[in-house]
C-alpha cells in the first residue's frame, strides 16, 4: 500500500528552520531518506517552494478567484511530501514518527494513495487512465 506523509508546520516553525544551517539540514534529511531508500519503502519526496511564490485557486465565486501567496491567516502550512510503500497504516506511522522535522509547530499527516483498481473499472475515463499509467510504466 502507498501512503502519503504530509509534512505541515507552522508559520513559526518554518520561520525557526532559517535560523538552522541549511548543510546540516541537508544532511539530517538526507539520512532519513537514505534510511528510507535502503528499506525500499521510498516512493517519491519532494519539498515544495515558499508559500510566498505559490498562488491559491478559490472556487467559492465563478469565476475563481487566484491570489497570489503568501497566503492570509495559515496555521499551518504544507511543506513537502513523501510518498512511501510500505505493508500497513502503521508501518507509515512508523516512518513518520522518525522524520528529521520534528518539533513544537512540526506534525505530519498521513493519508493512503488510493488505486486505480478501486474504481469503477467499466467507466471510459478509468480505463483510458489505465492505458496511459500501463503506457507510462506505471502500472
Amino acid at each position: 500500500m502507498k501512503y502519503m506523509l504530509i509534512m505541515r508546520a507552522t508559520d513559526e516553525a518554518f520561520a525557526k528552520m532559517g535560523d538552522i544551517d541549511f548543510d546540516e539540514m541537508l544532511a539530517t534529511v538526507g539520512r532519513y531518506n537514505d534510511e528510507l531508500i535502503r528499506a525500499g519503502v521510498l516512493v517519491a519526496a519532494e519539498g515544495l517552494a515558499d508559500a510566498a511564490e505559490g498562488v491559491v485557486v478559490d472556487y467559492f465565486t465563478e469565476p475563481p478567484v487566484v491570489t497570489d501567496g503568501p497566503y492570509g491567516e495559515t496555521k499551518e502550512l504544507f511543506g513537502g511530501f513523501y510518498i512511501l510503500n510500505v505493508a500497513s497504516k502503521e508501518e507509515a506511522v512508523e516512518w513518520a514518527k522518525r522524520s528529521p522535522m520534528t518539533g513544537p509547530g512540526f506534525k505530519t499527516e498521513i493519508r493512503r494513495v488510493t488505486t486505480i483498481d478501486e474504481f469503477p473499472q467499466d467507466n471510459e475515463w478509468i480505463q483510458k487512465e489505465r492505458a496511459w499509467r500501463e503506457a507510462t510504466g506505471q502500472l
